[in-house]
């Protein structure tokens, strides 16, 4: 029987014919999965990251698809096995960062600590909120709107500070200073019904927070004072810190609280 030009027999085109259905199968398996797998992670917070997933998924598909072909015609599937573990040593020789990187990012999901959209700060400078993790590197996004790319075994090594763990809200702290001659009870009164006031229209979610004034030091020339408020993201603390300074400038300069600035005494000797 002819068959796009070959002579094969009944069995043979049925066997093509099964193997194309099983071909077609395996695209649309593919397809479907990764439709599966991104919803997945949209609705469940617990999975950090869908790209790599995705990607596994299809790659565990194919590979179903592609040995289901091979039984199709007869062919055992021992000496590819044999033949893939064998080249698979050569590559993963070749390939030791790649795979390493690869690993580490299947190790940075499995343990949760660092998810998609998470604040992170890296020992060595780099922030942003995670975008995603794929199978080789780690995308971050700045508070600038630039994305940071990270290898994962890096991420993996690296010294990271997660501003949304173990708790969503992050303090922030806004220090500011008051002369020696102020009446500090006063000071921390009116500072905190300015946070209140700040949080309140800010942050609406987080007012049952209470905020905190500290006086941790004293400074060559001022008092110094440490508010510490709360903002629902990281990257809410800057709207947040200009909206607290400016208020309390204007409350303090209201109630006559100066804030100090620099001054130095000088003592003239006695010439005579």
């Amino acid at each position: 029987m002819q068959f796009l030009g070959l002579d094969l027999s009944t069995d043979e085109i049925s066997r093509i014919v099964l193997a194309i259905g099983i071909g077609a199968l395996t695209l649309i398996a593919m397809r479907v999965i990764a439709k599966v797998v991104r919803r997945a992670v949209a609705a469940n917070e617990a999975i950090p990251s869908a790209s790599m997933l995705v990607n596994i998924a299809r790659g565990l598909i194919l590979v179903i698809g592609a040995l289901t072909i091979l039984s199709v015609f007869d062919i055992s599937i021992t000496p590819v096995l044999t033949a893939l573990g064998v080249g698979g040593l050569a590559v993963s020789l070749a390939l030791q960062d790649t795979l390493g990187n690869l690993f580490a990012g299947l190790q940075i999901i499995a343990s949760k600590q660092i998810r998609q959209g998470d604040y992170i700060l890296l020992e060595s400078g780099q922030e942003g909120t995670v975008v995603d993790v794929a199978w080789r590197t780690t995308t971050l996004r700045t508070s600038m709107d630039n994305l940071v790319i990270v290898p994962n075994g890096t991420l993996a090594q690296s010294i990271v500070t997660n501003y949304k763990l173990p708790h969503d809200a992050v303090a922030v702290l806004v220090e500011f200073g008051v002369t020696y001659g102020s009446d500090l009870d006063k000071v921390e009164a009116v500072a905190l019904d300015v946070a209140a006031e700040v949080v309140r229209d800010l942050e609406p979610t987080l007012k049952h927070i209470d905020s905190l004034i500290r006086f941790p030091e004293f400074g060559g020339s001022q008092v110094t004072g440490m508010a510490i408020l709360h903002v629902s993201e990281f990257n809410r603390q800057w709207p947040m810190r200009s909206e607290f300074v400016k208020r309390l400038h204007a409350r303090f300069n209201k109630e006559g609280i100066e804030f100090a600035f620099p001054t130095r005494t000088v003592y003239m000797a006695d010439s005579e």
